[in-house]
């Protein structure tokens, strides 16, 4: 099934082909480099204006296909961070729906993709969806404190008929792209590696944040004919001394950002 009618139906399409075993491993090998000098690396936003080997995974095409064929040829990335699982830790992410705290207008023109660095199997914490939860609209979540969620408060969907949800594995070099209202969470994981996936959000430029605030994103593709943010620039190389003093500056803004939408 094309990517977009299966997208259009269940809410998420995958597995989509992006980088070869060898190429997936090499993206591992820069990751780990930058992290024995840098500290870890787990959800640190914006990370493709620290890592240029970030930049070339949220700007690959066979994902820049897939996010065209969805919210059409002007393309803009919103955000894009690395989530990682270590090895047998209880960290888990609970069911919810992205949108729920964003903060964007034209939810339509709001797409997730997720790139597995690593293999992503039940076993350590793939993801899973609920076919066709994306056409039911918000619901309601409730905040929690559970101190093993990665999610920034907890949050947790309300309502939602799981009965149908369905692991989503990837192999590595594999992508899935999920729409902004589908229900979706993770599980722990419980073998003995790391579980590293690549987490980019693409909109169209006439998205805005309902909030008023600019936020800094970067064109991908097409072009931006809208004043609803400030343009970014890629890293350099990785975490250069440029790039990290622009890293750390929009990294700043989209904090500032998460505290406003969750207060």
């Amino acid at each position: 099934m094309p990517i977009r009618a299966e997208y259009l139906s269940q809410g998420f399409a995958a597995p989509i082909s992006v980088l070869s075993n060898l190429e997936a491993d090499k993206y591992r090998q820069k990751l780990e480099s930058a992290e024995a000098i840098l500290g870890p690396l787990h959800f640190k936003p914006s990370i493709y204006t620290l890592l240029r080997s970030a930049y070339e995974l949220a700007s690959h095409p066979a994902i820049l296909d897939a996010v065209e064929s969805i919210i059409g040829a002007n393309i803009m990335l919103y955000d894009a961070t690395f989530i990682i699982k270590e090895p047998n830790s209880p960290a888990h992410v609970s069911w919810h729906q992205d949108l729920t705290y964003w903060g964007l207008s034209h939810t339509e023109k709001v797409t997730s993709s997720w790139l597995a660095i690593s293999d992503a199997t039940p076993e350590n914490g793939c993801m899973q969806m609920v076919p066709g939860s994306h056409k039911k609209g918000q619901l309601e979540h409730l905040n929690t404190d559970d101190k093993d969620n990665v999610l920034y408060l907890s949050q947790e969907v309300q309502g939602a008929d799981l009965s149908s949800a369905a692991y989503c594995p990837l192999k590595r070099g594999e992508a899935s792209i999920h729409h902004g209202w589908t229900v979706h969470s993770s599980l722990p994981n419980k073998t003995n590696d790391r579980r590293i996936g690549f987490n980019a959000q693409y909109i169209a430029p006439e998205v805005y944040n309902t909030s008023g605030i600019k936020i800094p994103a970067m064109l991908m593709r097409g072009e931006c004919k809208y004043d609803h943010f400030t343009l970014e620039e890629s890293a350099i190389a990785e975490a250069d001394p440029v790039s990290m003093a622009r890293h750390e500056s929009y990294a700043e803004t989209m904090v500032k950002l998460y505290h406003n939408q969750h207060a």
